[in-house]
């Protein structure tokens, strides 16, 4: 019988997973599919109810349901229990397995991190709370996070065990990271950015794990000033790769992604 599979969020038009998920289950000769949802926030239970009732093997969640999915899983793994948060979930023997594949899926791609490396998280959502959980899982020791939301802020740093710093310090304090990660939606089909800074210079990296659009104003500020970018493509296919890997288990190849969905070549990540 078909397989299908699934992204739920809001919006949902932004997304390439569907294309992602389609051209590895073509690759390897897989009877499945997969389809975007479009989920109200109010309607989030009866969507993953429905799920089952209809034979879903499997979904994904994107903005803003990493969190809030919670509640509606059976079984959490390691992965999604240390982020507090879900983005890939697994149909097994009737139960709901909820996974958190967000953060090694970016992190694979920062070819500079080491346990040593400063790192800034901006955000303290449900893929801040993925990233951290993978930095820790890296053993990246030094770790500041910074958000609008003090309260939130300040959770996630008593969780993690991590630093803080007031976002209306963030640019005085720049220099001294070397990897900044922005992880909100902000600048998601807009030209917004969630702070602006203007101390960025050619020893550090900006990732941003918004891949729609490709360079945001967050990055086209860093890139201007000297700062590697990073956007988040990588994030994306490393996380559908492990999702994938999770449903099948099958790894697929990754660069096949990169050199016909999105046109590139090559395994650089970071541009300068």
């Amino acid at each position: 019988m078909k397989k299908w599979f699934a992204v739920l969020g809001n919006p949902i038009h932004h997304s390439i997973s569907p294309k992602m998920h389609e051209q590895w289950f073509r690759t390897h000769q897989l009877d499945a599919s997969y389809v975007p949802i479009l989920v109200e926030p109010s309607h989030l239970k009866e969507s993953v109810d429905s799920l089952a009732l209809l034979g879903c093997s499997g979904f994904n969640v994107t903005v803003p349901f990493k969190e809030a999915i919670l509640p509606f899983l059976d079984v959490l793994d390691e992965s999604a229990l240390a982020a507090g948060a879900v983005n890939t979930v697994v149909r097994d023997q009737e139960k709901w397995i909820g996974y958190n594949t967000d953060g090694l899926g970016l992190l694979a791609s920062i070819p500079q991190l080491t346990p040593e490396t400063r790192v800034l998280i901006i955000g303290a959502g449900g893929a801040a709370k993925g990233i951290l959980a993978a930095l820790h899982q890296r053993n990246v020791q030094n770790i500041t996070i910074t958000n609008r939301s003090i309260n939130k802020m300040d959770l996630l740093a008593k969780q993690y065990s991590t630093s803080v710093l007031d976002l209306t310090k963030v640019n005085e304090n720049l220099s001294q990271f070397e990897v900044v990660i922005q992880t909100t939606s902000v600048g998601m089909d807009s030209t917004e950015t969630p702070v602006e800074l203007t101390n960025w210079n050619s020893e550090m990296t900006a990732v941003d794990i918004i891949y729609s659009p490709p360079e945001t104003l967050f990055l086209q500020q860093a890139k201007a000033q000297g700062a590697a970018t990073m956007n988040g493509l990588a994030m994306l296919i490393g996380q559908g790769a492990l999702a994938f890997e999770l449903w099948t288990g099958i790894k697929p190849d990754q660069q096949e992604i990169r050199e016909t969905i999105f046109r590139q070549k090559g395994e650089t990540h970071v541009n300068k």
